[in-house]
């Protein structure tokens, strides 16, 4: 590229380069997904066909980016972890947050009308992501945030049930269920589920209560706790 008098400008420019020999995990987050969902009337409390588009998009994302390890979703976020001797784009956090975000969001789109082929997308109201780079020091603390994530999903995906269960098939209003829901235990919305509507948690689709593991070239819905060691004992 030819020189001009302008280029002084780049020397504003500044990279932050995330820690070598740590694993980068990059987590892609819906952006005011909740009103978007609505608008699109994804089923609550979970949608098939938003998960396996989510799913979809991200396996693309770890088959374009090969130093990915694993990745694992939920709801309308995913994390992916880069191994940590990975050199990609140097480590530059801003090079990796607006590839990956971007290689994600262009594949939720592209392949929206696979999944929702009654609900095309509307140039006005496109799905759009946030993203972060967070570099974690040892493969203890990965684990840990691993396990965080998928805690995470069986926490929410409890709640959400049992909410919505009470507000469609208990007649309750949105803020009746919040009410009736604020303090109780894992234990005690199980106990609703099944007393007052028949329902056992345990039988929900694996998808809904697990999250979702991208894993080599396979999507698995599994007990992470029980496998997270056999997932990551190259990096012991």
């Amino acid at each position: 590229m030819a020189k001009s008098r302008y280029e002084y400008v780049k020397e504003f420019e500044q990279d932050r380069i995330l820690l070598p020999n740590t694993f980068i995990v990059i987590r892609i987050d819906g952006k005011s997904f909740h009103k978007f969902s609505k608008d699109y009337n994804f089923i609550k409390p979970n949608d098939l066909r938003a998960l396996k588009l989510a799913n979809a998009a991200a396996i693309n994302v770890k088959r374009s980016i090969k130093d990915v390890i694993l990745a694992f979703g939920e709801s309308d976020e995913y994390s992916f972890i880069l191994k940590p001797d990975t050199q990609l784009f140097n480590r530059r956090e801003s090079k990796l947050i607006s590839t990956f975000v971007s290689i994600f969001t262009g594949n939720y789109i592209a392949l929206w009308s696979k999944f929702f082929p009654d609900s095309p997308l509307n140039l006005n109201n496109l799905p759009s992501f946030d993203c972060r780079a967070v570099a974690y020091p040892n493969l203890s603390i990965l684990k840990d945030y691993i396990l965080w994530r998928f805690v995470d999903t069986h926490i929410n995906n409890l709640y959400n049930t049992t909410f919505w269960t009470l507000v469609e098939k208990g007649g309750l209003t949105t803020q009746e269920a919040e009410t009736r829901l604020k303090g109780t235990l894992a234990s005690d919305k199980n106990e609703i589920l099944f007393k007052e509507f028949g329902i056992n948690y345990n039988e929900e689709p694996e998808i809904f209560k697990k999250g979702s593991l991208i894993y080599k070239d396979e999507i698995l819905h599994i007990d992470v706790f029980k496998k997270i060691d056999e997932l990551l004992k190259n990096y012991e």
